[in-house]
This record gives C-alpha cells, structure tokens and sequence, in this order.
C-alpha cells in the first residue's frame, strides 16, 4: 500500500486556492499511489477562528467540497474540513473515492486550552468507526482520526484504541498541530507507543505553515507496527511524499537543535506572514543591539536581503559603536541600511513641548522620547515603502514592561517576542556558527545592553538570572514559596512577578508576536489588565 502524505501550506479563508493546491496533489499523485492524505482543516486552513461563526463561509467551504470531490477518481483521498449537521459544526475528516463522500469521521477530543478553543465552535464526535475504502479492489478499514485524539491521557475515550479495536487496519491522524520547541520529539514518542500498543501502522499528516501567532512544522511521519520510525517528511517547508508501507525502513529522527528549529520557525513565521498578507518588504529599526541584529537576520532569510531596510537613529547619546556595530550587520546581511540621526527633532519637540515639560528634570517622559521618535520614523519609511515595520523586542523585556509604547513597541510583527533574551544570544551565537562567519558582529553580542537613552545606561537586568524566573513565572504560574526553593530571593520573586501583572496593559496593544514556546504572550495567555491579585 503505497500512501501520498500531502503536508501543504494552506491560507486561512482561502477556499479557493486551497482547494486548488489540493486537487493538484490529487491530479499529480492519485495514479502513484493508493491513498492520498492531507491535513486537519487544509481545506479551511487553521485556526479559522470566528470565521467559523460566518454561515457564509460554513456553506462556501462545504460547496467547494463538493467541487474537489469531482477531481477524486479510484485513489481514496483524506481531507480536513468542516460540515454542519443538524445546526452543530463539525471539525471533521471527508473521506472521497469515486467522486462520492464515502465517510466523514469527526474530531472527537477538543482542545480548550493554551491557543485552542474548538470547545466554541465544534461538536464532538458521536462515534468513532473504521471506514473501508478501496484499494486495487480489496477493502481496507482505516481509523481515522484528528489532531487532538492523539493526545488522549487526559480523556476517558482512548480514541485510537477504540479504532484498532473496532477493526481498522491502520490508523491515520490528520494534524494541525502547532510548534513549539522540541514539539516533534513528543508526538514520536507518543505516536510511537501508540503504534506499537495497537500493532498497526500509525500514519501522521501535519499541517505546515504560519497563521497570525502560529508556525506548523509539518514534519508528517509513517510509524511500523513495532514502533519504528519509516518515514519522516522535513520540517518548516511544504512536502509530498508517498511511503510505501510494504517496503519501508526504519529512518533517523535526526531532531535539529533547539536553536535552529527556532531560527527555522521564526523565519518561516516572517514569511508567511508577509505573503499571506501581501507584502514583499520590510522596514525595522537597527540599533547595534543584539535584538535587532538577530531579527534582521530572520528577515533576511524569510524575505531576501533585497526586501529589507534598517535604519540606524542615532541621538546623542548613541554611542560611537553602536552606528558602526549597525552598519557593519548592515554589509554583512548585504540589506539597505540608512542613517537618520534624531538629535535635532528630539530637541525641537522638547523646545515645543518645554509648556507641558515645565523646566522639570529630564526622566522617562524625555527618555521615552526619543523612543517614539524612532517609532515615528520607523512607520513613515514602512508607509512610503508599502512595507511592515518589524518590532524587535524580547520575552523578558516584554513581559517586565521595559519598552515604550507607540515606541519601540511599534510594527505589525513582533519577530523574537518569544525569545527570552538568553535565547537571543544562543540563536545568534548559533547562527553565526552555522554560517562559519560573523552575520551578527560579535561586538553586538559581546557588549553590554543598552536603550541608550540617557548618559551610560545599561539594561537594569541580569539577564541570566531573570529571563529563567520570568518564563517560570510565564510558563506555570507559581507562588513565592516554590521559586525561593530554585534558589530565588523573595524580594526578587515578588518584583519581578509585579512587574509583569502590572505590564499587561502595553502587551494588549503590542504587534502579534510568532510563538515558539509552549507558553507565549498573545492568544494563549489571557490575563486581566486590571488584576490585583498579588501571590
């Protein structure tokens, strides 16, 4: 039996193109192989969100089905999809063969946590049963099953049991699961328990692609029946491969390092989200700093140098070294940089605002200044060039509100929002390594950082020791008493921990930012803005 996993890139809302990148795969592999699978709401794309509450698009979706069913001949094909029924929306799986729906099989277990919310939208699943399709004549029960059922510790239906137990043949799950760092690690192991348990293949489709906040890694795998790994599809890019499970072969897993997946993610996050947006070029702000140092990179990679400008801002009191630690990252990235010093605006805005400022000392309200300046810049060079402005800030100085609204807070895209400022040094260490050159100058990630805001300031932070207690106190909320036991202090702990409730109001306004860890501000960590709570 030889199986297509077809792990494509679909667009949210695009019905038509992706029906038309599906019925492409069905045309150009449906003579080579037996069975053709795609991946959870490929149709759709993933996660539609309140588009699901948008009967128009219910229906369009559900008539486009029909238009792919036409183009399915012999060779059975999976795809995910949504079907209403009786007033309830399903996340379903269409099996088609003949031009015909042979079966659905709707997802059973919801995710209602972190950044899922299908328990709004979907029904579960009723029943689970084998479906039997053709092949070269002879009838195959497969399991079918979605995403989420995989991942059954925590519910009473073991989905996957219940199909091997009901007669299925193999099991095949269509995914759309998200990435996160060492992600792929976990569902082999689970996938291969799984298969082994069950003495079946277990066949894997994931969904490749970014979405808003969202990377898909792909990486669609073929488990044998003894819990060996037979075919494993590349990560971060769309791929089509067929296996064919008579004569398959243990593979290597080969998991990439933690800092190239993330370099891999974040840069497939800037791309997609530039071209499923309609844009080419992007515009950020090159301090000399290591923050936009490393996210020039990741733009230079998901873009082409060609589409990226920097502009160094210097005001006076910009060191020497950091205009020079800008344009040298500049020439090595090989993208167009510009120096527009600020120092004479920012001194006729405090001339003009000396009414509001009232000869009082110079403190954040003039330091802050000079940030929004910069913003100021930033956005007139995106607008002029029809370009998305990059936001450049970290995790760690995020989640402490050491940024400046309508500042360095500006851009349509927060690159290394999820990267605390530690992993801002490994990803950049890595990746000029993985060049064998100096892409980020090594002064950028040797120096002290700094906002360069007033005269010798640096960051008020030990980043080693706080960037680990922020993503603890982010990650899994914890009380004072557990982190004293991993060595903190209290008064660390609880400055820290006031720190981040009280900036939630900047992280509500701040540009989305690409997830890469299992906990990320955004859509999958909802606080109030207004919270008192004090642990």
């Amino acid at each position: 039996m030889k199986i297509a996993l077809a792990q494509i890139n679909p667009t949210v809302g695009a019905l038509s193109r992706n029906s038309q990148k599906i019925l492409d795969v069905i045309k150009d592999y449906s003579s080579k192989s037996d069975l053709i699978i795609f991946p959870e709401m490929c149709l759709t794309g993933y996660p539609p969100q309140d588009l699901l509450l948008d009967s128009s698009f219910i229906n369009k979706a559900e008539a486009i089905l029909e238009k792919i069913m036409q183009g399915v001949g012999n060779t059975p094909v999976i795809i995910g999809t949504i079907r209403k029924e009786n007033n309830q929306l399903f996340n379903t799986a269409a099996v088609l063969q003949r031009g015909e729906v042979v079966a659905y099989q709707d997802k059973t277990h919801l995710p209602t946590y972190d950044v899922f919310d299908e328990d709004r939208y979907f029904t579960s699943a009723s029943s689970r049963d084998p479906i039997s399709i053709d092949i070269d004549g002879q009838p195959v029960k497969v399991g079918v099953e979605i995403c989420e059922d995989l991942w059954d510790a925590q519910y009473r239906t073991k989905v996957s049991k219940e199909l091997r137990e009901a007669g299925a043949d193999i099991i095949i799950n269509i995914s759309a699961s998200p990435f996160h760092v060492n992600r792929m690690e976990k569902r082999i192991d689970i996938i291969n328990s799984k298969a082994d348990e069950l003495k079946c293949y277990f066949i894997y489709c994931n969904l490749v692609g970014a979405q808003d906040e969202l990377v898909f890694d792909g990486q669609s795998c073929v488990i044998s029946p003894k819990g060996k790994l037979v075919s494993l599809l590349p990560g971060f890019v769309e791929s089509i491969q067929i296996v064919d499970l008579e004569h398959s072969m243990e593979v290597n897993s080969s998991i990439s390092t933690e800092e190239e997946q993330i370099f891999n993610a974040l840069s497939l996050g800037v791309k997609d989200y530039f071209q499923k947006t309609g844009h080419k070029k992007a515009v950020l702000g090159l301090s000399g700093g290591i923050d936009s140092a490393l996210t020039a990179a990741i733009a230079c990679n998901a873009l082409g140098k060609e589409n990226v400008l920097g502009i160094a801002m210097p005001s006076v009191y910009s060191s020497d070294h950091s205009i020079e630690d800008a344009k040298q990252l500049a020439e090595n990235l090989g993208i167009d940089f510009q120096i527009i010093p600020i120092k004479k605006i920012n001194e006729q805005m405090l001339t003009d605002l000396s009414p509001v400022l009232n000869g009082s000392s110079s403190g954040l309200a003039e330091e802050n200044l000079q940030a929004r300046i910069r913003g100021n810049i930033l956005m007139a060079a995106a607008n002029k060039m029809g370009a998305l402005l990059l936001n450049t800030g970290n995790k760690t100085e995020t989640a402490l509100g050491y940024c400046t609204m309508y500042g360095d807070m500006a851009g349509a895209l927060a690159v290394i929002s999820d990267l605390n400022k530690t992993q801002v040094y490994t990803v950049s260490r890595w990746l000029n390594k993985y060049y064998e050159k100096s892409m980020i100058p090594e002064n950028s990630i040797n120096k002290l950082p700094s906002a360069e805001l007033r005269p010798e300031q640096v960051d008020p932070f030990d980043y080693d020791i706080v960037s680990p207690l922020v993503d603890k106190i982010i990650s899994s909320p914890q009380n004072v008493d557990d982190l004293k036991d991993e060595g903190y202090s209290e008064k660390l702990i609880e400055d820290i921990m006031r720190k981040v409730r009280i900036s939630e109001y900047k992280r509500r306004q701040a540009a989305p930012g690409i997830r890469v860890s299992k906990k990320a501000f955004g859509v999958g960590r909802r606080y109030p803005i207004v919270n008192k709570f004090d642990t």
